[in-house]
């Protein structure tokens, strides 16, 4: 079972990009939800996602964090000259879910959406991206992370992820699962 104490965060500035070349992370603007929809498809036809209607990506665009090509990786901190719409080489969801005391849940978060374009799997493109979600949901006071993966979530379990029960995950979220994916669970305390 996840336990976590709300711990007030500093505000971080998103990663613009590191000396390795990664891309540049950025928070998603409505005008990225038909990239967003094509990155997602290769996945989604895999099964390795679950097929959302492309509104929700124009809905929720402020969900997601982008690992953005058209960032300039050497432009230094909050320099952001990618081209809205442009290609897109991964991306991140983090829905928040509030407290709930009349439960005594706290704050938590759910990564989901979470897709590297394969050519750039294995590049840090998904490091980059696992970062920038931990920093947003620091930053929001969130005392826990949850996600649902049908692979291995080797990523995940890197960033300190451990497999737990749907049941201490938000409600909403956890009754949302479909059980024919037959997903594990996984979840960190921030």
């Amino acid at each position: 079972m996840i336990t976590a104490t709300p711990r007030p965060a500093p505000l971080h500035a998103l990663p613009t990009g590191v000396p390795d070349g990664s891309p540049a992370v950025r928070s998603a603007r409505e005008e990225d939800a038909a990239a967003l929809v094509a990155l997602s498809q290769p996945f989604v036809r895999s099964g390795a996602l679950r097929e959302r209607p492309a509104s929700l990506y124009s809905v929720h665009a402020a969900d997601f964090l982008v690992a953005d090509a058209g960032g300039d990786a050497g432009a230094g901190a909050g320099a952001d000259v990618s081209v809205p719409g442009g290609p897109l080489e991964g991306c991140v969801g983090l829905r928040v879910h509030p407290a709930d005391p009349a439960t005594g849940r706290g704050a938590a978060g759910v990564l989901y959406n979470f897709c590297v374009a394969g050519h750039k799997q294995g590049r840090g493109v998904g490091a980059g991206l696992m970062r920038a979600a931990l920093a947003v949901a620091r930053a929001k006071s969130l005392g826990a992370l949850f996600t649902a993966t049908t692979g291995g979530g080797d990523l995940f379990l890197r960033y300190g992820f451990v497999p737990t029960a749907a049941r201490v995950a938000p409600p909403a979220w956890a009754n949302s699962l479909d059980p024919r994916r037959n997903a594990l669970i996984l979840a960190r305390s921030l």
